[in-house]
């Protein structure tokens, strides 16, 4: 089983969880978007719309993340010998679409300095057009790709964008607030795969800064995240990459692969 992705992606922050928890092997493929690893063509074939995490099982390939984590429950069950194969009941199934339901995008872009992130986006541009011209049968994937970029930019530029999504993200975590004030977790007494959906939503808002905007104020959603960060899933996979000098070397290595690729225009 493979599984490419990227250790600040959200879903697939929220796929290498749900691997951990239910102690499933894989093999682990590192794809940064940022530095436009994905949009190479050997990739763009597996998945034309470019986007994170890919799942693939032999032939069978996986790109929805609530559908690859009930297809790692289906293979944890089989793997351990059950004959009744079964999957998240209806409460956890409902919290994970209502947490995918919230696109994280405008919201990060949002709070990403205007001039490092219209950078990278020219860079990501110009990678679209350098694969284009090497793939040409991959050109209308590309096209679409294109048109998404120069799309997301446009959005960028009305502030409704961005509100409209932090509105939908304080609405859903006030709902958590509310649900953790009757349970320890999210859909009931016991860590389930809507704990790993939600987790790396909270560690996103860490990893910008907003720790203190949107999860301290809220004291159950508090204790929840100081809860769940002793998981030792967690703190192999979101722990690590988001503490400390771990943190800024993934960062300061990306933002120089882009900006020495620009300078020497080889994309």
């Amino acid at each position: 089983m493979q599984l490419y992705h990227h250790p600040f992606d959200l879903d697939s922050l929220k796929v290498r969880l749900a691997l951990e928890e239910k102690g499933v092997d894989y093999t682990s493929h590192h794809v940064n978007p940022i530095t436009g690893k994905n949009l190479d063509s050997s990739f763009f074939k597996m998945n034309p719309s470019g986007r994170l995490p890919v799942f693939q099982n032999g032939s069978h390939i996986i790109y929805k993340t609530i559908d690859i984590i009930q297809y790692i429950e289906r293979i944890a069950v089989v793997s351990a010998g059950s004959e009744n194969i079964s999957t998240s009941g209806r409460e956890v199934i409902e919290w994970m679409q209502k947490i995918q339901e919230w696109d994280p995008k405008f919201f990060s872009l949002s709070h990403i300095p205007d001039k490092y992130r219209i950078y990278v986006s020219k860079f990501i541009r110009r990678v679209v057009i350098a694969r284009m011209s090497e793939s040409p049968e991959l050109a209308g994937a590309y096209h679409r790709k294109l048109r998404e970029a120069y799309q997301t930019e446009e959005k960028m530029k009305d502030p409704d964008v961005a509100r409209r999504s932090e509105e939908h993200l304080v609405r859903l975590l006030d709902e958590v607030e509310r649900q953790l004030g009757e349970t320890p977790y999210l859909a009931g007494q016991d860590f389930t795969m809507a704990d790993v959906v939600l987790i790396p939503v909270l560690a996103r808002l860490v990893l910008l800064d907003l720790e203190k905007v949107y999860i301290t104020n809220r004291p159950n959603i508090a204790e929840y995240w100081v809860l769940v960060q002793q998981r030792p899933s967690y703190k192999k996979v979101i722990g690590k990459h988001f503490v400390g000098w771990r943190k800024h070397k993934t960062l300061i290595k990306t933002w120089c692969f882009v900006h020495i690729r620009s300078l020497l225009k080889r994309y």
